[in-house]
This record gives C-alpha cells, structure tokens and sequence, in this order.
C-alpha cells in the first residue's frame, strides 16, 4: 500500500470511530428511553415489534377518559363559581356595606 494512502486512513480512522460511537451510542439511549417509557420498538420497516394493544390498556384508555371528562366538568363548575364569587365581592354595594362595617367597629 502506497505510504501517503496509509497516512491518510490514518488520519481519518479517528474521526470514522468516533461518528460510529456516537452513532450506536445515541441508538443505545434512544432505545432505552422508548424502553423505559413503554413506548414500542420500531422494526425494520418502522413497524411496531411489540404493539401494545392489550385489552387492559385499552380498558386503562377509557378509565382515563372518563376520569378527565369528569374532571373537565368539575373544572367548568369552580370556574363559574369563582366567576360568581368575584362578581359579588367586586359588587359596589358589597363593597359599602363592608365601609359600613368598618365603621361600625371602630366607633364601638
């Protein structure tokens, strides 16, 4: 082999192990965080190798569901009684009778 074509792999051997380190490395990571957060595998095509379509997480989906639909509901009734509670507290004569008050305790 021709010694400037052996300087040059070389040179570029580094380089060519580090981007392959790098590469399996990030492959590693992404791998384990689908894997710890249930995400399924993808295959060689992008086809999912264990789907997770068991009737226990589609029974799982429908509770959440329900649980946020109720929960969207019990939001929407807070915000209207907090929406009436500000609207009496901001009332001009909620707020006189409150000086009426005031008045009333500090002349006793």
């Amino acid at each position: 082999m021709d010694p400037n074509k052996l300087a040059f792999f070389t040179q570029l051997f580094p380089f060519i192990a580090v981007v392959t380190v790098i590469t399996v490395g990030g492959w590693v990571a992404t791998t384990w965080l689908r894997i710890k957060n249930g995400y399924p595998l993808d295959g060689a095509w992008g086809q999912a190798v264990y789907p997770k379509n068991s009737s226990e997480t589609m029974e799982r989906v429908k509770l959440l569901s329900a649980e946020n639909a109720q929960l969207r509901a019990e939001l929407g009734s807070v915000k209207d009684r907090l929406a009436t509670i500000e609207r009496i507290v901001t009332d001009d004569s909620h707020r006189l009778n409150q000086e009426i008050e005031a008045l009333r305790i500090t002349n006793n």
